[in-house]
């Protein structure tokens, strides 16, 4: 008997035993396999996507995208799931696969957070800007979700310490050649896919609009397009030889580089001015609203009297300085990686060729004038790697009224123009970026006595979006007719090249509009001298170039370029080259040298200027001129709190040794990350 319940005992121990080492290799399986990796990957996306559509579409938008788009959904889980099986062939594979989770929720959370205060996705740009964006992070979120992020991010970080100090290592040994067998393959097979869905159209390589992009073919994809693809590529049999061989003899000089035009103060040119309109369309030709009466008389009056036609731009709904890139060079935003900002990258970092460096070479003064923010697409660092002599931001205008969504409106940029024209005695070209007519539209009412009603629309929400845009592009038209009749006074022959950057963002569709473009706005070429009208459709990357063969002008390298080689078989093959090899490459096309250096940017075309410090009672107050909201006293490089009182006169609101009052200047700061954009001598 005793012998019989040591056996039992022992049977029930060797049956406890195989059941633990059971359970053990089903749990080994489910933590290690690359079927473990494959449900948290379509998890992860389900999360991902769900950040990035809640304002849209509330905890159902990853569901939704994931039914409604399948095959994009599983390919942007395939992403993923190639990032977590690296995690296979480590000991510390639990820490290596967190960390792998952690990157891409991090990456979902960064996108979410960031559309619930701007229109454009999260990008690996950002990540560039990182030091800029935690200076004005107080603008967005309080003190305590701020506080509560931090301890977050803290207790995240010492959680991965821990686990990788204290986390399960494999005790067995690793089968790694196995497992990067596998690996390799899922890899491969992702590059694949990835081959597959592009060739089939199913996703694309050019972004018009990133927020657009990511809603289409999803968060991960793009994302790491952001990151992959940059820059123009190498072209195929780059040399010296095929750079020099797109021109002629007679356009290269005897050194076999592209000859610039010397300064000749005698010759007869007019005055050049861009006008780039905010989100500018003619609400007329949108097909499903109705409106209570013509909101651009003033820009479809001179479409017909001036010059004009279709513009294809490289944007849609958001995109702004893409725009300005492509007309200010004369080079395509396609020929870079998608969704990327030359101001954001190459131009940051060094010069490259622009209308603005051309007409140097003749003798012109470049301004820019843009009423927003100066450091917005990095404008104060990118205008003086592109020859700019002055620009004119927000931040040195004065009384400028604002939008009921707190835009700067456009009326104030006719004074703006007309005080650079009047900063010089020679010849100007302006690039004036406008800013009234940008979203995000409110879905409520706002206006309470609006200019123009909409009668109908699709939605209820529609129409009040429609209607706050529409009321905006009515004063912008009234903006457009005073400042061609200001520049029909002067006694000096101008040109204005208008035209809208992109259609505004409010999910307008194909059939919505009457000529069925998203990528379509208008360009009128408005003169005081009588110019014969000549319409042409163009892109916005040979706008300039017509412009400069309207006025029989030939200068610089991708204008020349684009005048005497636009019917070329290899048009565009050839502009993308030479757009690399001014920016990325070798500099064969001139001579071997970049031959551009910085400008030294002035801020503004008026002189700040302090006449004299009064202390009245207890306190200080500066008197001089040309001051703005922006304007800060500072002493020693310290920023005093100040109070605007006029163009003429600050004040201060803290205490100064009466001694440091002589050395006291005027900065003028922006708002939102406190750079000194300027400070008086």
């Amino acid at each position: 008997m005793e012998k019989f319940d040591k056996f039992e005992k022992l049977d029930r121990k060797v049956e406890e035993t195989i059941h633990e080492v059971e359970t053990m290799d089903k749990r080994k399986f489910y933590r290690n396999s690359f079927v473990y990796a494959a449900i948290w990957a379509l998890g992860l996306n389900i999360i991902i996507e769900t950040l990035g559509r809640f304002s849209t579409q509330g905890l159902a938008g990853g569901i939704s995208f994931m039914f409604h788009n399948p095959v994009v959904f599983l390919y942007n889980t395939l992403i993923i799931f190639a990032t977590l099986v690296i995690a296979s062939v480590f000991k510390r594979r639990l820490f290596v696969f967190t960390i792998a989770a952690i990157f891409w929720l991090a990456v979902g959370i960064a996108n979410g957070v960031i559309l619930t205060q701007r229109m454009t996705p999260f990008t690996v740009k950002d990540l560039s800007n990182l030091e800029d964006g935690l200076t004005i992070v107080t603008n967005y979120l309080s003190a305590p979700v701020i506080i509560l992020a931090a301890l977050g991010i803290a207790a995240a970080i010492g959680a991965l310490v821990l686990l990788f100090i204290k986390g399960p290592q494999k005790k067995d040994r690793v089968k790694r050649k196995r497992n990067l067998a596998g690996v390799v393959l899922v890899i491969g097979f992702t590059f694949l896919s990835t081959s597959f869905v592009i060739k089939a159209g199913i996703v694309e390589t050019f972004f018009g609009n990133l927020a657009y992009a990511y809603r289409d073919y999803g968060v991960v994809y793009c994302f790491t397009n952001t990151w992959l693809n940059t820059g123009i590529s190498r072209p195929s049999g780059y040399s010296e030889n095929s750079i020099l061989d797109i021109f002629t003899e007679k356009e290269l000089g005897d050194d076999n580089a592209m000859l610039l035009e010397t300064k000749d103060e005698d010759m007869e040119h007019p005055n050049i001015l861009f006008l780039q309109l905010e989100s500018f369309i003619d609400p007329s030709t949108i097909k499903t609203i109705e409106l209570s009466k013509d909101a651009c008389p003033n820009f479809r009056r001179l479409y017909s009297q001036y010059s004009s036609g279709e513009l294809s731009v490289p944007a849609c709904g958001a995109g702004t300085a893409n725009v300005e890139f492509e007309v200010l060079t004369g080079l395509s935003v396609k020929f870079f990686g998608p969704g990327e900002y030359p101001y954001k990258a190459v131009l940051k970092e060094k010069t490259g060729e622009s209308l603005a460096y051309d007409l140097d070479s003749i003798g012109y003064t470049s301004h820019a004038i843009h009423n927003h923010r100066a450091v917005f697409y990095n404008r104060n660092t990118v205008f003086a790697n592109m020859g700019f002599d002055t620009f004119t931001s927000l931040e040195y205008m004065q009384n400028v009224a604002k939008t009921p969504k707190n835009w700067a409106k456009d009326n104030v940029l006719t004074g703006c123009i007309n005080d650079a024209l009047d900063s010089t005695e020679g010849r100007d070209m302006i690039y004036t970026i406008s800013v009234q007519g940008h979203g995000k539209y409110p879905s409520e009412k706002v206006i309470e006595n609006p200019e123009i009603e909409v009668l109908r629309a699709p939605t209820e929400e529609l129409r009040w979006k429609y209607e706050y845009y529409v009321n905006q592009i009515y004063e912008m038209d009234k903006f457009i007719g005073e400042l061609t009749a200001e520049l029909a006074k002067r006694d000096e022959p101008t040109v204005l090249v208008m035209y809208g950057d992109h259609i505004p963002a409010i999910d307008i569709t194909e059939d919505d509009l009457e000529s069925g473009d998203l990528y379509g706005t208008q360009y009128i070429i408005w003169d005081n001298f009588g110019m014969k009208k000549d319409d042409e459709n163009l892109h916005t990357y040979q706008l300039a170039a017509h412009v400069m063969d309207m006025l029989d002008m030939q200068v610089g390298t991708i204008f020349t370029y684009q005048q005497n080689h636009k019917n070329s078989e290899t048009y565009l093959s050839d502009l993308k080259a030479l757009g690399y090899d001014m920016l990325y490459g070798k500099y064969y096309i001139y001579g071997g040298t970049n031959p551009f250096e910085p400008t030294n940017l002035k801020m503004g075309v008026k002189d700040i200027k302090i006449k004299e410090v009064v202390k009245i009672g207890d306190r200080y107050y500066i008197k001089g001129q040309n001051f703005t909201q922006y304007s800060k006293v500072t002493l020693d490089g310290k920023t005093l709190k100040t109070i605007y009182l006029g163009e003429s006169v600050l004040g201060l609101l803290e205490e100064v040794d009466p001694e440091d009052a002589p050395n006291m200047k005027v900065s003028q700061i922006e708002n939102k990350s406190k750079e000194i954009l300027s400070t008086t001598e």
